[in-house]
């Protein structure tokens, strides 16, 4: 099963979603941006590295919020929810296509990735284990 992290970025009451772009797995449908895990690298290193990767913006990632295990056709994957600050907003999209700051309210709006819905209800504040 892969690893791979997810970043949980605020500003204000709302959070950083990210859009695939065409060409990517999952092309349209919107996540938490972050990424697979390397050997011998932190949940925190690999979300730093791929924020910077796939946004372009450095960050500082924290505390480990939920994990959300899903079997996409292409293998299982663990979606580790991270905490994260940026330290900058001058973004440069590589994999995705847009970036939307969303309130919780209105992430199942958006068409999700399904390992990400876990992740946008626990931040609604459900955190049933269902």
């Amino acid at each position: 099963m892969k690893v791979v992290t997810a970043a949980i970025i605020n500003r204000g009451t709302q959070f950083l979603l990210a859009r695939r772009a065409a060409g990517q797995n999952l092309p349209g449908f919107w996540e938490f941006p972050g990424g697979k895990v390397e050997t011998g690298e932190t949940l925190q290193a690999c979300l730093e590295r791929e924020l910077l990767e796939e946004l372009g913006v450095s960050s500082i990632a924290g505390e480990v919020l939920m994990g959300s295990r899903y079997d996409y056709e292409y293998g299982a994957i663990l979606l580790v929810a991270v905490q994260a600050e940026l330290l900058s907003l001058d973004f440069r999209l590589t994999v995705h296509d847009e970036i939307r700051w969303v309130s919780p309210g209105d992430m199942l709006q958006l068409k999700l990735a399904p390992a990400d819905i876990p992740i946008a209800k626990f931040l609604m504040g459900d955190h049933d284990d269902d």
